[in-house]
């Protein structure tokens, strides 16, 4: 929290975004700082960053245009509806209304910092680039393609969550209608399955595997760690019960499969030897997504959630309640826990592995 105004990190960027817009410091059509501006100019992690333009997007002071990046909306704000309009603007992405696209108009010509001496406000921080002109004609349907827009739903499934991943979430982050995703992605299951594939494709293991099993099994597992890590919500799609089925976790499946069949064992073996190394990895990636959500939702990383209870904690200690969990002597390191498992896991598998017993 802010100790001069009481505001969460996320809430100072939004009043502070907020300000310039109303100054006119960011005149409408004027791109708004990105995540990434936002994560260098106010040191806060990109799921902050994130959150406070998504609150920017539903009050409806900034859009987003596909090919631009986030802009201050044309429409009124929330609040302050246009004459004949009594439901709030189009871009509301809670209103049953699809946003229209505004790619084929002219952005207007930024007031800058004229009008914040004018206005005797602050200088502005760094000046974001004025939104580029787009040609007459153009729609941004036009350039729509099922890449782009699965490219669009990872990332607002990183920011959001899957909760937060709908087909029209997507299409007001592509600035396009809903309708015009549907003739690229049949739904929003096909369009699960085809972020997953694409995650597990860019991110394919090398062939041909390592020769030695152990190390084969390291490389595969830590790379679909590093995915979840990345992704955390991905953990969620993938687990070998009611998970999604795609060409590339099959691949990813079946590289596995033959490095196991290659030491002796049977197909049948190998499933189950794969089943069980994939749930330690989904397992644990599951206890990190926790974390990741605690971060989103009250913008605090683990280190900040762990100080956020001592009082709790504290509380408890005093009572001598708990007290061999109570004496540890900090938060869990996750990445740690799952690179000491992962070595804990294969040394128990070693002799079925290599055929001088059952684990």
């Amino acid at each position: 929290m802010d100790a001069e105004d009481g505001l969460s990190p996320y809430e100072r960027i939004v009043a502070d975004i907020r300000a310039d817009i109303d100054s006119g410091e960011l005149p409408p059509g004027c791109r708004v700082p990105s995540t990434r501006e936002i994560t260098r100019r106010w040191g806060v992690a990109m799921a902050t960053a994130t959150k406070a333009l998504s609150v920017l997007r539903r009050e409806g002071r900034v859009e987003a245009l596909r090919g631009v990046g986030t802009v201050v909306s044309r429409a009124p704000a929330l609040g302050e509806a246009a004459p004949g309009t009594e439901n709030g603007p189009a871009t509301d992405p809670s209103s049953d209304r699809e946003p229209e696209p505004r790619a084929d108009r002219e952005p207007e010509h930024p007031a800058g910092p004229r009008v914040a001496r004018e206005r005797g406000t602050r200088e502005p921080r760094e000046r974001p680039r004025s939104t580029p002109r787009v040609e007459r004609g153009s729609h941004p349907e036009s350039g729509l393609t099922r890449e782009g827009i699965v490219l669009a739903a990872i990332a607002v499934a990183d920011a959001e969550g899957l909760e937060g991943l709908s087909m029209r979430r997507v299409s007001v982050e592509l600035g396009v209608s809903t309708m015009a995703l549907y003739r690229h992605v049949a739904s929003k299951g096909e369009l699960l399955t085809e972020i997953v594939d694409h995650l597990f494709t860019v991110h394919a293991l090398a062939e041909p595997p390592p020769s030695e099993w152990r190390e084969a099994f390291e490389v595969a597992l830590v790379r679909e760690w590093e995915i979840y890590r990345r992704h955390p919500w991905a953990a969620r799609l993938t687990v070998m019960a009611g998970g999604v089925v795609t060409p590339a976790l099959l691949r990813n499946g079946e590289w596995m499969m033959r490095v196991i069949v290659a030491q002796g064992r049977t197909p049948d073996e190998a499933l189950e030897i794969l089943t069980i190394v994939s749930a330690y990895t989904s397992g644990m990636a599951l206890q990190a997504t926790r974390v990741a959500l605690e971060e989103h939702e009250h913008d605090m990383d683990a280190e900040h959630w762990w100080r956020s209870r001592f009082p709790l904690f504290q509380r408890f200690a005093a009572e001598g309640r708990f007290p061999t969990m109570l004496s540890v002597s900090g938060p869990p390191d996750v990445n740690g826990m799952f690179a000491s498992g992962l070595r804990r896991l294969l040394d128990g598998l070693t002799p079925w592995m290599e055929g001088t017993g059952a684990p």
